[in-house]
């Protein structure tokens, strides 16, 4: 008998770096609720006050506590929780993390505290850094300044050549593996670093000159060491060697510092846009950019060199006298509307239409490795893409760590890209970090040479929808009271109907699995002739459907005929018999900006004479 085809597994539609708890089903989101409770149960059990959760992972959760000490200074700790539904190997992880973090002793890496069990669940407490992590502050500040990043730098290279053990002689060397900015913590009165969570991290089994590390003849003689025993850290920030399995060595962590000191100095949440937005562009000293540049490059010996300069030189080049030079906002290459909220904004970015910033035949050299973080953020997105399309990718889902609604739609021709955004930025306090972050996003996509099309949304989780169904056989139905949001604002009076950024101009997309009830899609043409801004997606999962929207009614003489037609769209829900997802968006006004192509970003360096240059400048 022939068998039945397999379902295709369904992808999650948008980038986020956590998934918010809005778009989780009811019971997910209850049993997150209980499973937080229970651990801040126990926590204040073992005598700890002021609990809080301050991180989640792919494994597991981070809380943060403060012990109080009678006559002393209360400590503040860090404790690390293993997900209760990982499979046992995964929960040992966390005791090997301890024990690895137990060797290591610097004054830049939080010391272990204690290695607890409470029942099956796995408790690893530490001590907890003062400041913020780098990530947080890189989204506040957007590019940090070249001063700055080479305090980073040397303060990260010292960190690199303790790992290394080089004045301990008999100590095996110690790879990291998940150096990133959100695990280095900065306090920004002293700005010093610390190296948190050491998930990920291993002994080497190769030295820096990729030569083995063994302490027996035997071990030397085993299959163990073809075996990489590296962990996969962020692919978003790890080279090459690490991602394809190389066997563990201190050049991972090399890696994992230029991409960090990359991604701070470009105002970037990864390492990929080193071609179109080179180290050497960025305003950092001569010296300094080449060497990051070196440290990124494809060519393996290249990479070598350039961190042996880096962990060689960097004391020399940190004792640079530098100050912060005045810098100018920076201009927007889009428009970027800001406006201040009066409610909480949970962006989440959906973007679809990218199978054409795949390269074509590429090999799917990853689908042998069985990993929680590559299966959430590779083999989705970025597998077979090229360096620059990984990085604007990435560029997009950073948009969404903004409080932020609106689209975007980048169209590439052999002439140029042709860019329309509609953007709205509810906290103006961050609008030169978002500009930062639009612009980046811009330069990657003219470095792009393709033809097609990618379009995205962001939306507000916290007014994402949820209809839930006991069964995939039964209908979704909406309760008689719910109500797909929406705001109205005038418009104005004039507009030209070809500036309309319709729905349906680019017909359907081929990355989108759910087709809808023609009942929705007439609600939706209805829909498309009312002057208003904003964008649906449906999500339909087996037990669970999410209906994603922004809208903003720009006709107010319209809302009645507005309201209804949403209202038919979620009457029409139980006419929906498909998985998968199929979004739709709208522009107001199509203020089409065309950008040239560029291989890369001119050159820019910090000035010789910064004192000078700063005295010119006022």
């Amino acid at each position: 008998m022939p068998q039945s085809p397999q379902p295709a597994p369904l992808q999650q539609f948008y980038i986020p770096e956590e998934q918010s708890v809005y778009l989780l089903s009811h019971d997910d989101a209850r049993k997150l609720k209980d499973w937080v409770a229970l651990c801040t149960t126990q926590l204040r059990q073992m005598g700890y006050a002021d609990i809080a959760m301050i991180g989640k992972g792919a494994y597991g959760f981070v809380f943060s506590g403060r012990l109080p000490l009678e006559g002393a200074r209360d400590l503040e700790h860090v404790f690390k929780f293993t997900r209760i539904t990982l499979p046992q190997h995964l929960h040992d992880r966390l005791e090997d993390e301890a024990y690895i973090l137990e060797q290591v002793e610097h004054p830049r890496v939080p010391r272990l505290i204690a290695f607890h069990r409470a029942g099956k669940q796995p408790i690893l407490v530490m001590e907890r850094a003062p400041g913020f992590n780098l990530e947080e502050v890189s989204l506040q500040q957007g590019r940090l300044s070249p001063r700055l990043i080479i305090r980073i730098a040397d303060q990260l290279a010292d960190i690199l050549r303790n790992l290394r053990r080089e004045s301990d002689n008999g100590k095996r060397p110690i790879v990291h593996g998940d150096i990133k900015p959100s695990n280095l913590v900065f306090d920004a009165q002293s700005e010093n670093i610390a190296l948190i969570d050491w998930g990920s991290s291993v002994f080497a089994q190769l030295d820096a000159n990729q030569q083995f590390l063994s302490p027996s003849v035997m071990e030397l003689m085993s299959d163990n060491l073809q075996q990489t025993n590296a962990r996969l850290g962020d692919v978003y920030f790890i080279g090459e060697e690490q991602l394809y399995g190389g066997l563990s060595s201190p050049r991972f962590d090399e890696q994992g510092a230029a991409a960090t000191l990359y991604a701070l100095a470009s105002g970037q949440s990864c390492r990929f846009g080193h071609q179109a937005i080179p180290a050497t562009s960025l305003g950092l000293p001569m010296e300094f950019a080449r060497m990051l540049e070196g440290m990124l490059d494809p060519d393996p010996a290249l990479r070598m060199r350039a961190g042996d300069h880096y962990l060689k030189e960097m004391p020399r080049m940190g004792r640079t006298v530098m100050i912060d030079l005045p810098e100018p906002a920076p201009i927007p290459l889009v428009p970027i509307w800001t406006r201040i909220s009066e409610r909480e904004i949970d962006t989440v970015v959906y973007s679809s239409r990218k199978s054409f910033l795949r390269q074509e035949g590429a090999p799917e050299t990853l689908n042998d490795v069985n990993d929680v973080q590559l299966d959430r953020y590779y083999k989705n997105f970025m597998q077979g893409m090229g360096e620059t399309e990984k990085a604007f990718l990435a560029a997009v889902s950073r948009l969404g760590r903004y409080p932020v609604e609106g689209g975007l739609a980048v169209r590439w021709e052999a002439d140029g890209i042709y860019v329309d955004t509609s953007l709205n930025l509810h906290d103006p306090e961050l609008k030169n970090a978002f500009t930062t972050a639009v612009n980046n996003m811009v330069n990657l996509a003219q470095a792009i040479y393709r033809q097609g099309i990618f379009k995205s949304c962001l939306f507000n989780a916290r007014d994402t929808l949820h209809i839930e169904r006991d069964e995939p056989e039964q209908p979704f139905v909406a309760p008689p009271d719910m109500r797909l949001p929406y705001q109205v604002s005038s418009a104005p009076e004039v507009e030209d109907r070809s500036r309309v950024h319709s729905y349906f101009e680019d017909g359907p997309d081929p990355e989108e699995f759910l087709v809808l009830p023609q009942t929705i899609i007439k609600s939706l043409e209805a829909l498309n002739t009312i002057r208003h801004t904003g964008m649906i997606i449906f999500e339909a999962l087996p037990r669970h459907l999410k209906i994603h929207s922004q809208y903003r009614l720009l006709d107010p003489e319209k809302e009645d005929e507005f309201r209804q037609r949403l209202n038919e769209i979620l009457a029409a829900v139980d006419q929906i018999t498909g998985l998968g997802v199929s979004g739709f968006m709208k522009m107001p006004y199509k203020d089409t900006r065309f950008f040239p192509h560029i291989e890369r970003l001119p050159e820019r360096y910090y000035p010789r004479n910064p004192r000078q240059e700063a005295t010119e400048a006022r």
